[in-house]
């Protein structure tokens, strides 16, 4: 019986997330996807160079060179396009089946809605949108991609500190209750913030050098959890400190439950989904490590149960690390496979 074509992705933004989607397929076997084409500004050298060269997660595991407009990967050619508005391409020339959207310059529905009007059938955007009815359905792996079906068409990944902490926070709503959630996300350096002081951004604290200070910005984890978890509307608060790494973020996780709880308990909760319900999503580790240990880590969350408190005793404290480019990467390329598939 002949193989099934594969699916035909392409992406809109080959930048962090774009370059690990595409190498995390590859290093997966592709999963029955195969990404033709690629939309980007960066001249043809610069995509190929930060293809075959990643200073945060190596060298890429293959063959990568240029032919004319095409971008080859083990001799297979994925189409560089150039154009700064969807319009501006004929994606049903290229018979896509799906877009990956990695540039996050899209939020509104309004802005989405121009992918669907070009020509593209599904869109995964790589971030939360401005509000819920800017999709038509906000995704983490493993907690809610049920809710896909033939009728959507826009999609949202959520972001990666949504994808660490609302199967965590789920599950120990579930099994112990949770009567309020304060997260501190603990986050590496990102693009948007300057190497050295630099008129860089708006929020003026992200004008100051990435590597230098810890430094406050805005966070929308909150309203993203509670999109995910309405049950828990009204009851969570978070905030956000960029860091002087270049990968690997954590979140310092304090919730109050609805009954007494021991640090044992929720370690033993936690591991048992690590190797149950949340296998290859969530892991759990009580070694002695350092953000470094998790550079590259496909999983959503790793909890560091030597880290787990309990005072009160209805006062827990989690810390949970996570490859915020890696394992974002994956679980689009989860999402975007189980929505093919249905």
């Amino acid at each position: 019986m002949p193989k099934p074509a594969p699916f035909r992705i392409a992406l809109n933004g080959y930048g962090r997330i774009g370059r690990c989607v595409l190498r995390a397929l590859h290093e997966r076997g592709g999963e029955s996807m195969q990404i033709v084409a690629l939309n980007d500004l960066a001249d043809q050298a610069s995509i190929e160079y930060l293809t075959r060269f990643d200073s945060t997660h190596g060298r890429f595991p293959g063959r990568v060179s240029v032919d004319g407009n095409n971008l080859m990967v083990d001799g297979e050619p994925i189409q560089v396009l150039r154009q700064t508005e969807p319009e501006g391409i004929d994606w049903r020339a290229l018979n896509i089946d799906m877009l990956l959207e990695c540039s996050g310059q899209y939020t509104t529905r309004e802005d989405a809605m121009r992918f669907t009007n070009a020509g593209i059938p599904r869109v995964l955007f790589s971030q939360p949108m401005a509000n819920a009815e800017a999709v038509d359905a906000t995704i983490v792996f493993g907690v809610n991609e049920t809710q896909l079906d033939d009728s959507s068409r826009l999609v949202s990944n959520a972001s990666c500190t949504t994808n660490c902490s609302v199967p965590l926070l789920k599950l120990l709503n579930e099994q112990i209750g949770l009567e309020y959630v304060s997260i501190t996300t603990i986050h590496s350096a990102m693009n948007d913030q300057p190497v050295i002081d630099a008129y860089h951004h708006d929020d003026l604290r992200r004008t100051r050098s990435a590597f230098q200070s810890m430094i406050p910005v805005s966070t929308g984890l909150a309203r993203g959890i509670e999109r995910l978890l309405p049950e828990l509307s009204g009851r969570v608060q978070a905030k956000a400190i960029r860091v002087p790494t270049v990968n690997v973020s954590a979140l310092d996780i304090t919730l109050q439950t609805s009954r007494d709880t021991s640090a044992e308990e929720i370690n033993q909760l936690l591991a048992q989904a690590a190797r149950g319900a949340y296998r290859g999503l969530l892991d759990y580790t009580e070694l002695p490590h350092a953000s470094c240990d998790f550079n590259h880590d496909p999983h959503s969350a790793i909890v560091d149960g030597s880290q787990t408190r309990v005072s009160g005793p209805r006062m827990v404290n989690l810390l949970v690390w996570f490859d915020n480019e890696w394992g974002f990467a994956n679980r689009m390329i989860d999402v975007a496979q189980y929505w093919l598939r249905r």
